[in-house]
């Protein structure tokens, strides 16, 4: 089954686009989580350049994509214009207009006009090293403008519809592996309302050692640790996660 490493754009000390103390980095991995989410839901293997606050350069990015064993890499970002609200919609860079990258571009773009975004269409950015440098077919999704109100507003209100129109224009492209992959099991740390609680949870657990991510289900962020076929490997991750003092649910995804 293919699969798709997923860019949540920016990070750390480079915030990206900036508009009335929203930030681009923000955005953008609160939506590649979620999109993560979604894909897996549909069976899509996902892997992820970074799943908390951290930099990584382009070239950076782009060696992670390519080492990743992935077959897509989508990054995720916010758009953003000289003067506030002078442009609204989504777009979606590729390197050169062709082949099946160039097909989902249009897919994603197609599925996040049905949320209520403007399609600007796809347009080519053979400069950028994320879509130049990666060996993969690769696409870069600039998610509404960050400086636009309009677009902010409908980011904010209709975000788990966003996140699924994306992975639902990426699964038009490649095809849902849910028929292959069967049900996995995971162990669930903490569940909360606040994103940045969340991740410092899981930034927490990071730095432990263990393997994890977010999970938004609507209206709660899910920490969660591994991915098991067995229920049995997921019960001696608990165990672990007990010993060291941790609130644990098995959870079946």
């Amino acid at each position: 089954m293919a699969g798709v490493i997923l860019d949540a754009g920016h990070g750390g000390y480079d915030n990206g686009a900036q508009f009335n103390g929203r930030r681009e980095k923000d955005d953008t991995l609160r939506l590649t989580l979620a999109v993560g989410q979604a894909l897996r839901d549909r069976g899509v293997p996902v892997q992820y350049t970074r799943q908390t606050d951290v930099y990584q350069s382009p070239i950076e990015k782009a060696r992670i994509g390519n080492e990743s064993g992935a077959d897509y890499f989508v990054s995720i970002h916010r758009n953003s214009s000289p003067l506030p609200n002078t442009y609204s919609g989504v777009e979606t860079l590729v390197y050169n207009d062709s082949g099946i990258k160039a097909e989902m571009a249009r897919n994603v773009n197609r599925r996040l006009s049905e949320v209520g975004f403007t399609d600007l269409g796809v347009k080519e950015r053979p400069g950028l090293a994320v879509l130049r440098r990666t060996n993969i077919p690769a696409i870069l999704i600039e998610a509404g403008f960050i400086n636009t109100v309009k677009d902010n507003e409908l980011f904010d209100s209709r975000f788990n519809d966003i996140a699924n129109a994306i992975a639902d224009g990426i699964v038009d492209t490649i095809g849902s592996g849910q028929q292959e992959l069967g049900s996995t099991y995971r162990v669930q740390i903490g569940l909360y309302r606040n994103f940045s609680n969340a991740q410092y949870a899981l930034n927490e657990a990071l730095a432990q050692g263990f393997d994890g991510d977010i999970v938004y289900e609507e209206p709660y962020y899910a920490v969660q640790l591994g991915d098991f076929r067995t229920l049995d490997e997921a019960v001696q991750l608990e165990n672990e996660l007990k010993q060291r003092g941790y609130d644990t649910l098995v959870v079946k995804k």
